[in-house]
């Protein structure tokens, strides 16, 4: 009677523990669900971990494809930066699904319409849009392991057998029964076969526990995929039945599944139902024995793992996409695409930045752009480039609008030195431009690409000359080039090739002022002398160094030498030259502007 009313007891601590648990869980449910109304379009706010962002990157791995954005454009354009921006996922799967996505430029436009679909249904429908995050955020993560790192090694496992397990579980019964025969010694075996089973058990769990947690999420996805297919979603009809047909085939896994696939298990969440479950799992290895069974199952499923991962990520994908959009407060624009081998960007803007100066470019050739240092070159070549990806990956665009053909994209901007095999600056510039060039010449596929200071790293006679014939020959059919540099004898030397495009800065007493306006023609300043003045470098250096550029410019000779009267003559002869040419800026704007109002009297001018 006594151990009755005691197993009674224990019997209902758990229940009393596993209501409260209950309880909490629904609370917290209910104030996620709150949230995700609440918290949409809003700025991300999301933390990232080493361990967790090295592990981004395991779908797109396992789904190498012709056209993918490279290492090198990826980090010229920041885009784990932007990756992070738009990340409003809430699963292993679909944050994964999203990097591959961003790292995947379409060639077809069928695929981009069906996404578009999906996302401006989400978009439209609040509802349909929590319950499916809702399900994301019960699938969650798969914590510190990514999955497929545990998945491709499953064969490292070999042949697993539960005989063991099995065995130890047995001898509880006659351990139990001869309680009512020797109570001393039923304790005794009782306490030794669990102190053997609990020993045993964190071996185990040593060798596998990482294996058991990627299953627990493959355990998640197929519930998350059932859940899923309840719901009443028209546009994602044929996702609904591929996740049927690869869940069925994957049904046998599901039995008893619970033991493997539990949320607490491992997790050290400190709930009390978490730790009892902990312990029945170390007295009786439930969760290794379905384990074992498990892994013999599993791996003759694998192609419809990764395939449900992409369906559920696909989803997720799209979801935030239409937050992305919405968390865009200087707008976006749908992408418009065309057979003819062109940009056309109209307000572009790059999200990253606050209060962002918005440009606009209409580019058949190629685009060369001169202008100070700090005017905003670099960023503009990002900001295009990036509208580009965008445009084939999540069919938006930062601008009022966008038009172009589908490219192969690639770029060779922010190059340094690769101290692990040895290479100069240099060395390294000139490999990534000639990927490019051997990338590009099949009109089929045209290539946009983005070069910021070509060939920086070497003397100013062979850049030149060097940077010419290259950018004549990214300059060819099938090959849309952008290209920035200080050198404004390119602007002349590729002249016909490409247009010329600059920025530039106001210049006020004690100061510089940069509007990052993209301005027609290539640019008539320099700066860089200046800074120095503004930084508060010693006067002799900046009048010298002034002198010394005036006199290359008009005698096209080094003068290492200049005397400080000969200094002064050339600052007093620059200065009347300025005057003059201020003058006759202005005459020949007033000029323009005449000529503007007698063909369009209508048309007002700033």
């Amino acid at each position: 009677m006594e151990y009755l009313i005691a197993l009674l007891s224990m019997a209902g601590f758990v229940l009393v523990i596993f209501l409260m648990e209950v309880s909490r869980a629904r609370k917290a449910e209910k104030q996620f669900i709150q949230s995700l109304y609440k918290e949409y379009g809003k700025l991300n706010q999301k933390e990232y971990s080493l361990e967790r962002y090295a592990k981004m990157g395991s779908f797109y791995a396992r789904h190498q494809e012709d056209g993918q954005i490279d290492d090198i454009t990826w980090n010229d354009l920041g885009m784990d930066h932007i990756f992070k921006r738009m990340n409003y996922t809430l699963s292993a799967s679909g944050e994964e699904y999203l990097y591959y996505t961003l790292r995947t430029p379409r060639q077809e436009g069928t695929q981009l319409l069906h996404l578009e679909e999906v996302a401006g249904y989400f978009g439209s429908h609040p509802e349909e849009r929590v319950k499916v995050q809702l399900q994301m955020h019960r699938l969650g993560y798969t914590g510190k392991y990514s999955l497929y790192d545990y998945l491709d090694n499953l064969d490292t496992l070999g042949e697993r057998k539960n005989t063991r397990s099995l065995l130890a579980d047995l001898l509880y019964l006659p351990l139990i029964g001869l309680i009512w025969v020797n109570l001393s010694l039923a304790v005794i075996g009782l306490v030794t076969l669990t102190i053997w089973n609990i020993m045993t058990y964190f071996k185990e769990k040593a060798l596998i526990d990482p294996y058991i947690t990627s299953f627990a999420y493959v355990m998640r996805l197929l519930e998350t995929c059932e859940a899923l297919r309840r719901l009443p979603v028209s546009v994602c009809t044929a996702e609904w039945e591929e996740m049927q047909t690869r869940g069925r085939s994957m049904k046998a896994l599901k039995h008893n599944s619970f033991w493997v696939m539990a949320p607490g298990r491992g997790n050290a969440s400190g709930n009390l139902l978490d730790v009892f479950m902990d312990y029945i799992r170390m007295i009786f290895h439930v969760d290794i024995i379905k384990f074992n069974r498990m892994l013999k199952h599993l791996r003759g499923h694998m192609e419809d793992v990764d395939a449900l991962i992409g369906l559920v990520g696909f989803l997720e994908t799209a979801i935030a996409i239409w937050t992305f959009r919405e968390s865009l407060k200087d707008g976006y624009c749908i992408p418009c695409f065309t057979d003819r081998q062109e940009v056309y960007l109209q307000d572009a803007y790059h999200p990253l930045l606050e209060h962002a100066v918005k440009n606009s470019v209409a580019a058949e050739k190629g685009v060369l752009l001169t202008g100070s240092n700090a005017s905003g070159k670099s960023t503009f070549l990002k900001t295009v480039a990036l509208n580009a990806v965008l445009a084939q990956t999540i069919h938006t665009c930062t601008a009022g609008s966008y038009r172009g053909t589908t490219f192969r994209i690639y770029s060779s901007m922010a190059l340094r030195d690769d101290l692990e095999s040895g290479e100069s600056y240099y060395i390294v510039e000139i490999k990534s431009l000639k990927r490019i060039l051997d990338s590009g010449g099949d009109v089929s596929r045209p290539v946009l690409c983005f070069v910021d200071e070509v060939l920086r790293g070497t003397n100013t006679v062979e850049r030149i000359a060097a940077s010419t014939q290259i950018l004549k020959s990214l300059a060819g059919a099938g090959i849309l080039c952008f290209a920035a540099t200080h050198d404004i004898e390119l602007t002349e030397l590729l002249n016909g090739q490409f247009t010329n495009y600059h920025f530039e800065e106001e210049v006020s007493e004690g100061d510089i002022h940069f509007n990052y306006r993209l301005l027609p023609g290539r640019a008539t300043t320099r700066n860089a002398i200046r800074l120095l003045e503004l930084m508060g470098y010693e006067p002799a250096i900046i009048e010298k160094a002034t002198a010394q550029a005036e006199h290359f410019v008009s005698t096209g000779k080094w003068e290492v030498g200049l005397t400080e009267a000969a200094c002064n003559g050339i600052l007093r002869d620059r200065s009347r030259e300025n005057q003059s040419s201020e003058a006759a800026h202005r005459a020949e704007g007033r000029i323009h502007l005449r000529e503007d109002i007698d063909r369009d009297p209508g048309r007002i001018h700033s």
